[in-house]
């Protein structure tokens, strides 16, 4: 008398449950389609736009963040260095080269799930265009490393893997079409000393 209804009750528990569950760890996985990928740096230009595919929307809303719209900036994303190497938060790290050309950027440190790693108030944990020291052509050099180095220095000292991540406010690099012919910083690893 009871099967029937529990077998159908078992068959929607079991349907919702593996469904919710993909679709929870596809959004995990991927912030949607249209990524561009340049060297170690990877962004998504159109997730804040009306023509943003039904995952970029999706995981936009799960994050409940708040993105640059693309008149705004854009924000580039490293995992790993140019080797191809997951960046650690036991390892040191140079950044350098220019960005594409924009009005302000900030470089932080957070980690593979986007939340900012910080450093104690003493160190710095970002770094931004006003504050930076350049070379005569306009080119930088940023360390980011557990000890303190001359120059330009952000701290990393963490547990886990970490992401690099530059955000270009008012960039004309946001509304371009030609993103793949940008010139961006080189994630290099200087080694794992400390590890």
């Amino acid at each position: 008398m009871f099967r029937l209804p529990v077998l159908v009750l078992l068959t929607l528990a079991v349907a919702f449950g593996i469904g919710g569950w993909s679709a929870a760890w596809t959004l995990k996985v991927t912030s949607g389609f249209g990524a561009i990928k340049l060297g170690s740096w990877s962004a998504y230009p159109k997730v804040q736009t009306a023509s943003a595919d039904p995952f970029a929307k999706a995981h936009r809303a799960g994050e409940g963040r708040i993105l640059l719209g693309r008149a705004e900036g854009l924000v580039f994303t490293a995992l790993t260095d140019q080797d191809g190497k997951p960046l650690s938060g036991r390892c040191s790290y140079t950044v350098s080269g220019t960005t594409p050309s924009s009005r302000f950027w900030t470089l932080r440190l957070t980690d593979t799930k986007g939340t900012p790693v910080t450093a104690p108030p003493q160190f710095p944990s970002s770094i931004n265009s006003w504050n930076t020291l350049r070379n005569s052509d306009g080119a930088f050099t940023i360390q980011v490393a557990a000890q303190a180095m001359p120059g330009n220095w952000i701290r990393l000292d963490h547990p886990g893997n970490v992401a690099l991540v530059l955000t270009l406010i008012d960039t004309p690099t946001a509304g371009s079409t030609g993103l793949v012919e940008l010139d961006m910083p080189t994630v290099s690893m200087i080694g794992c000393d400390h590890a």
